[in-house]
């Protein structure tokens, strides 16, 4: 990832679920200046970053950022070790459930 496609990432992380119009992430991303100069400098990008599948976008030319989707990991309940061993050799189980498990 170039700096210019980290810059819009990082602009359309603050809107997080929401689509942006190409024009204000022009706007907004690159900061006045750039957009002064050129204003249409993040179109050839927003596509670039769709294909590469880091941004999604809508019919009407409007992008959203698309978060890396998270493995499912168990939770992890960090305790000092004599607590573990003290724990482990009381025989009973502390397996913790999640609330979706319990529906």
């Amino acid at each position: 990832m170039d700096a210019e496609e980290k810059e819009i990432c990082d602009f359309l992380k603050s809107w997080p679920g929401q689509f942006v119009a190409s024009r204000e992430i022009c706007r907004r991303a690159g900061g006045k200046w750039r957009f002064r100069d050129e204003p249409t400098w993040a179109l050839p990008i927003l596509t670039r970053m769709v294909e590469k599948g880091l941004l999604e976008s809508d019919s009407s030319g409007h992008y959203r950022f698309l978060p890396k989707e998270r493995k499912d990991k168990k939770k992890k309940i960090w305790i000092s070790p004599q607590v573990k061993q003290a724990l482990e050799q009381s025989g009973k189980d502390f397996e913790i459930k999640d609330e979706d498990d319990a529906l």
